[in-house]
């Protein structure tokens, strides 16, 4: 019998990366009882209520990490001997020890961690973007060092992980031209819709916290500075005469594009068409997407995202990004515009506010698509890459 250990150590407001997580926990529940003892160690209280529904399905490592391992963390960040800290980590490091002595014959890090490689252990590991390289124009992935930092952190994931996922064949190109590693290393694992778009349940209170609008364009992304609000805001103003009705509805974290949002509703006067809803519970999504004219999401940022796929589960017409790998991941299911074309951003939401057939097309192509991969896809393929690795590394 496999033994199979995942590491949590990220709260909710990580969004994406929370997401993709709550998905291999889904997949690795999913496993062969009779073939993999699963082992799950977790630092953040914010999954324990997710752990629950699992019942006996995993072994449960409650970790309480100190003020030493964010010291630790950090100091690897800024470019502590790798080599150095891995020789001295099982026996200095309690973390480290703790994962060791559970002889897992793999550790699967869902979330870019640093501990990926800080811990000498066979690993599992996760690229869900290279933007730092392909993108180095936003502050939040190449300023204050932060470029030397991701650069010199996925370099290590690279070069230590007995293994990579990958959101799609333009990631994988991605981090095989950036690090110049075997492409075998590497394995493309999609993103999938998590389980709870599948909801139906309505909060008794829904209404009385949100109070929406009728008829909205729907946004749920951080207000990070890629995710392009304000090309998205100005597109909203030039059309607010041809659409009297429609509104804006954004959900997300505060992030360093927040406070610009909030002054460019202001000076484009959009205050009563734009609603800043804030971090969501998860559950509360499927029912923003359901009530939502559409999905519009203009970011810069790829390969791929999660949203289309919520979207297309859920059977939400959409109209995303044409750039990266966005394309491939929604086929015939979106309408497609150029992110730095407030015209052609405009043009999408106009086309999906007024045009009930093809917002039906755009259902119906997106519900196929999502039948094609979907959670039980996903954990088919995350065990034959795991049931890889693990027989290279000579555990079969």
């Amino acid at each position: 019998m496999k033994r199979i250990g995942l590491y949590l150590g990220f709260p909710p407001e990580d969004g994406g990366a929370f997401q993709y997580a709550q998905s291999v926990l889904e997949a690795l529940a999913n496993f062969p009882p009779s073939r993999y003892e699963i082992v799950v160690a977790c630092s953040n209280s914010a999954w324990f209520l997710t752990l629950e529904k699992y019942n006996d399905r995993f072994e449960y490592l409650k970790v309480h990490l100190t003020y030493r391992d964010f010291f630790i963390s950090g100091i690897l960040r800024f470019g502590l001997s790798l080599s150095l800290w891995r020789s001295i980590a099982g026996f200095a490091h309690r973390l480290s020890r703790l994962l060791i002595t559970q002889h897992c014959d793999l550790w699967i890090f869902p979330a870019q961690d640093i501990w990926t490689y800080a811990i000498p252990t066979t690993n599992l590991g996760v690229i869900h973007d290279l933007m730092h390289r392909y993108e180095p124009r936003f502050p939040e992935v190449s300023t204050f060092g932060l470029f030397c930092r991701r650069e010199r952190h996925y370099r290590r994931i690279c070069q230590h992980a007995q293994g990579v996922l990958v959101d799609s064949e333009v990631g994988k190109q991605q981090a095989m031209d950036s690090y110049h590693i075997d492409a075998d290393q590497f394995h493309v694992l999609p993103f999938v819709a998590p389980t709870y778009v599948h909801s139906n349940l309505v909060p008794t209170d829904f209404d009385q916290r949100y109070q929406l609008p009728e008829r909205f364009i729907f946004y749920p992304a951080q207000f990070w500075m890629h995710k392009n609000h304000i090309r998205l805001l100005q597109a909203m103003a030039s059309i607010r005469h041809a659409l009297p009705d429609l509104h804006l509805v954004l959900v997300g974290s505060k992030k360093n594009g927040y406070s610009s949002v909030v002054k460019e509703i202001v000076r484009l006067d959009l205050q009563d068409r734009v609603q800043i809803l804030g971090y969501v519970p998860e559950g509360d999504i499927p029912i923003l997407y359901r009530r939502a004219l559409a999905l519009i999401m203009p970011t810069f940022f790829g390969p791929t995202n999660i949203p289309p796929l919520e979207a297309m589960a859920i059977g939400c017409p959409m109209a995303v990004s044409n750039i990266y790998a966005m394309p491939e991941q929604v086929g015939d299911a979106a309408l497609l515009f150029n992110p730095l074309s407030v015209s052609e951003i405009a043009e999408a939401i106009l086309n999906l506010a007024t045009e009930e057939k093809l917002r039906q097309q755009l259902t119906e192509a997106g519900k196929k698509r999502a039948a094609l991969w979907g959670q039980a896809q996903f954990n088919d393929r995350l065990l034959k890459i795991i049931e890889m690795i693990v027989k290279e590394c000579g555990y079969a």
